[in-house]
């Protein structure tokens, strides 16, 4: 029934974007009006709607023509105009809904619409992008069409400095990517004036690749942190002992559905022993697991899951004596990101590279908890409808599926499944063979960087003959088997007689600085490209090649020959690329159109349907198979044995495949384990997050009081008042014996918070003396001490004083929260055993521990300003700049950490250099390039080996 109701009143989908095209239609109406306009009056628009909007206008009242001239201004100022489903997508955007819309249907465009809309009420707009690249692209891009309607763009990557910073927040639309957003937040609640802070508020918020952002980013919070001691020696030893140890498989267990390893009971013995006789369990001890060896028994653990679960050039690879992280969704580099609690440097002694410090938390948040504080929330991709329910439960925002500005002519076939990864590797050389002959573009993703690099090589030795030609199937050849049988002979002629294989380039990590210029040439007629991940390229796959792409190549070598372009030339060379581009079109589109194929099948259906999505953009033909064996991590984790055992009893001969549209609902269904899995980890993180948010915000809140406030006196003298009621509470029970009150306790106590060394015993001595008494007397002898050193520094410096000491104990008692709530974290689940529900356990804990914080702030206040030294000493000599100052302050040191899901990250600090805006620079001291450095040409580059151009780096100091 559910079936017949679809077909005759369509889907609940259907019916949404059914009823949106009628205010297209509204919208369609307006373009003639726009078009009249001249710029100036188009530009006048921005005017009238802000205007309106300050009268008591909506913005939905406002949508269709603010919708209008958005359309008629991006077809002026970028020659692009909005198709009717692009304007459906941006009304979902404004709405806070996710906008589902394929590869090549111009997500970057959809966006402007809303940005725009939402703009005009000037509490400022984020857009979030997965890399900096498409951040600095998309506001140079969409920043024009801004422009021209009178509203400022900015853009937050890494390396700006802190004016920069809130120059772009204080733009009407900013673009950058989510971690930069998070750590300026956390950033900026460690600062101590408002001034050092640099965001606005939290209004209006689009993600692009949303569900990259907001579902694989999000099983890991944002941290920032800083650096604790060094123990390198440690890791190295308990890496020698561990690599020693785990020969014997018995010794450990490992399950690689759940990425975890444990040592078993033998391996805990062996470990005892072995590092007992080594002399780093002191016979004083219970053993390994007593409470004094808690540190090495982590740290053996971290080096048990680095030896085991971590893989060289799959989960990281080692670059100039660095480890360097592999981002799993994406396949790039995460430079600077480290491993939290030492696991990074467990690595770092297993790869025998230089062991640097771990790190302390200082500030952390979710980026579930970070987007949530938006008013409105909203994001596109091409890949969101598998992860629906998720969307909801957490974000509150529904998905809503885009239909395609042209049909899709894509054909998807079935998977076919190998024994073995060689015979597997063997039909899709076969395959890449054929492609690369007949002139049709393929598209190659695998999982891993280990995976490309080793198809790379296969690719480079392979041999393809016209015998192996005859068992393709005969979908993939242009025409008859003789024509096939044709194409291998030029095959083998091409491939196997030049010695050096199948041409083709490999997208990685390794190769992140040519991924542009791959991605856009990898439409190209025969093109082979391989690639690890292609979720958030930024680089559409165009049939061809990529127009633009190719004119900023020539405009590069120009530049670097230090040739100048003029106008006339630069048209001329457009249309030149545009004809060559266009012939290359047809020749692929005869061939076929892009060809995707993938060598296994990623643990998330979202990676799989974003590579599927690269083929077939705006209605071109294309084709895409995934090739698997029992052999891949996801089939050998799931069904491996099994299905080689039905295999081998059903007589599959090598080199032969099945493929079944079963068996590809059969790995759907793994695949949905998966998913399902990892939703859970990341809603258990934040049921715990949760439960530590209420009191993130209460603190971060609180001190932002402490920072507009003028004067804290007041609340100085209450934190006074308690601090002493406390202390005589706890010493002079009010309903206690005087013989039972600890005196001595209480003096000492005073002495320590206040400074004070009263006669505290004479007073419990005098007859009929209460409690309260007692307490009165202690409160008049603090109050004198801080008047007394009131007088002495005068109110203005106190005042400022006063907020300073808050300040920093407030950071420092967070911060030491954050650890025990780290470290009870960790234990929690323990409770589980004793039939105790551990979140409910962890929020009675952790509220236990935020009042004890509160208590602890208030004595730690009072007794530093009670207790400090006070000097008095002339100014320093002259200082560096403010910039130069807030650039090197304490702070800079902190880390930026960002967990992956399998491969947590930390960011460092960036450099000085990096830090410091052209403007900044020139207020430092100029100083002397080196010998020879003065001839380097402005536009070559910089001589320091940093890659920029020299007026961009060291030239700019002169």
């Amino acid at each position: 029934m559910l079936a017949i109701a679809k077909m005759l009143f369509g889907s609940s989908n259907d019916r949404k974007v059914k009823s949106m095209m009628g205010r297209v239609q509204r919208i369609n109406a307006l373009e003639p009006r726009y078009k009249a306009m001249s710029d100036d009056e188009l530009r006048h628009q921005t005017e009238l709607f802000k205007d309106r909007l300050a009268k008591g206008a909506t913005l939905d009242s406002l949508m269709d023509e603010a919708f209008g001239v958005v359309r008629e201004a991006a077809w002026r100022a970028i020659g692009q105009r909005h198709y009717d489903v692009q304007l459906v997508g941006g009304m979902i955007l404004h709405k806070g809904g996710i906008a589902e819309m394929r590869t090549g249907e111009g997500k970057t465009l959809v966006g402007t619409a809303p940005v725009y809309l939402n703009a005009l009420e000037g509490k400022g707009v984020h857009l979030i992008t997965v890399n900096d690249y498409l951040a600095k692209r998309d506001a140079e891009w969409m920043g024009r069409v801004y422009r021209f309607l009178g509203m400022s763009t900015g853009v937050i990557v890494n390396g700006l400095s802190q004016s920069q910073r809130k120059q772009a927040y204080n733009s009407d639309v900013t673009y950058g990517t989510n971690n930069e957003f998070g750590f300026d937040y956390l950033r900026d609640n460690l600062a101590y004036s408002r001034n050092e802070m640099v965001q606005r508020g939290h209004n209006f918020c689009i993600v692009d690749e949303v569900d990259s952002i907001l579902i694989d980013e999000a099983r890991t919070p944002l941290i920032i942190s800083g650096p604790t001691e060094d123990r390198s020696e440690l890791y190295k030893i308990l890496d020698a002992t561990m690599r020693e140890m785990i020969q014997d498989p018995d010794t450990f267990e490992l399950d690689e559905k759940q990425r975890q390893v444990l040592l078993s009971e033998l391996g805990s013995e062996r470990l005892e022993e072995m590092l007992t006789l080594a002399g780093h369990i002191s016979e004083d001890t219970a053993g390994l697991y007593d409470p004094a060896n808690i540190s090495l028994v982590h740290h053996a653990n971290q080096a048990l899951r680095a030896n085991t679960l971590y893989q060289l050039n799959r989960d990281y690879i080692v670059k100039d004596g660095e480890i360097i992280l592999i981002d799993e969704f994406t396949g790039r580099m995460m430079t600077g990101r480290r491993l939290s609690e030492g696991l990074h440097q467990a690595i770092e002694a297993k790869e025998r590279v230089d062991i640097q410090p771990e790190n302390q938390t200082l500030a952390s948040v979710t980026i579930q908890n970070y987007f949530r504080m938006y008013t409105k929330l909203s994001g596109m991709t091409g890949t969101a409808a598998t992860e629906a329910p998720e969307f909801h439960d957490i974000y509150k925002m529904d998905v809503l599926e885009i239909p395609t500005n042209r049909p899709i002519q894509r054909i998807d076939d079935n998977d076919e499944v190998y024994r073995t990864e060689h015979e597997k590797f063997e039909a899709i050389a076969a395959l890449v063979a054929h492609c690369y002959v007949k002139g049709q573009p393929i598209l190659v993703g695998t999982a891993s960087i280990e995976k490309s690099e080793q198809l790379s090589e296969f690719l480079n030795s392979y041999t393809y003959s016209a015998e192996q030609s005859r068992t393709l199937k005969p979908e993939y050849a242009s025409a008859s088997k003789s024509d096939v049988l044709k194409l291998g002979e030029a095959a083998y002629d091409i491939v196997s007689k030049s010695g050096k294989g199948i041409p083709h380039n490999v997208l990685n990590a390794r190769f992140h600085e040519q991924e542009a210029e791959i991605v856009a040439d990898a439409g190209t007629p025969g093109a082979v490209t391989i690639a690890t991940n292609m979720a958030g390229r930024g680089t559409d796959i165009q049939l061809g090649g990529n127009v633009d792409m190719r004119v900023q190549k020539w405009l590069a070598d120009e530049d670097a020959a230090g040739r100048e372009v003029s106008q006339e030339a630069l048209f001329a060379k457009r249309g030149e690329i545009e004809a060559q581009v266009a012939e290359l079109k047809q020749r692929a589109l005869a061939a076929g159109g892009l060809f995707v194929l993938g060598t296994e099948r990623h643990e998330s259906r979202r990676i799989d349907n974003q590579l599927r999505g690269r083929t077939g953009r705006q209605g071109d033909p294309g084709r895409s198979k995934f090739f698997l064996s029992c052999e891949d991590d996801l089939m050998r984790i799931f069904a491996g044995d099994r299905l080689n055992q039905m295999m081998k009893s059903l007589g599959v001969a090598e080199g032969e495949a099945i493929t079944h549209p079963l068996l590809n609902g059969a790995i759907a269904t793994a695949q949905k384990r998966v998913e399902q899995r990892n939703y859970e980890i990341r809603k258990n993180l934040l049921k715990y997050d949760d439960v530590v948010n209420d009191q993130r915000k209460a603190v971060f809140e609180q001190r932002q009081d402490f920072m507009d406030a003028e004067d804290l006196s007041e609340l100085i003298h209450e934190f006074r008042q308690d601090t002493i009621h406390d202390l005589v509470e706890r010493h002079l029970p009010p309903k206690a014996y005087a013989e039972q009150w600890d005196i001595q306790g209480l003096k000492e106590q005073v002495l320590v918070l206040t400074g004070l060394d009263l006669p505290i015993e004479v007073w419990a001595a005098e007859e009929g003396i209460a409690n309260e008494e007692i307490e009165e007397r202690l409160q008049q002898a603090a109050g004198q001490k801080m008047t007394e050193r009131l007088d002495l520094l005068g109110e203005e410096q106190m005042a400022a004083l006063e907020k300073q000491f808050l300040l920093q104990m407030i950071d420092m008692h967070w911060r030491e929260h954050l650890m025990h709530l780290d470290h009870l974290r960790a234990v929690i689940g323990l409770r589980g055993y004793g039939q105790r529900d551990p979140l409910n356990e962890y929020k009675t804990e952790a509220f236990t521990l935020f009042e004890q914080l509160l208590v602890n702030l208030r004595h730690s206040v009072t007794r530093w300003l009670m207790t400090m030294e006070i000097r008095f000493q002339p100014p320093e000599p002259e200082q560096l700049p403010e910039m130069a100052q807030q650039t090197l302050a304490p702070q800079r040191q902190f880390q930026e950490v960002h967990l992956d899901p399998v491969t947590g990250h930390n960011e460092r600090a960036a450099k000085l250099s990096d830090d410091l805006s052209a403007e900044d620079r020139e207020r430092l001291p100029h100083t002397a390039l080196p010998g020879g450095w003065e001839n380097t040409p402005r536009n070559g580059l910089c001589p320091c080996g940093s890659g920029k151009k020299f007026k961009h780096c060291h030239g700019v100091l002169v």
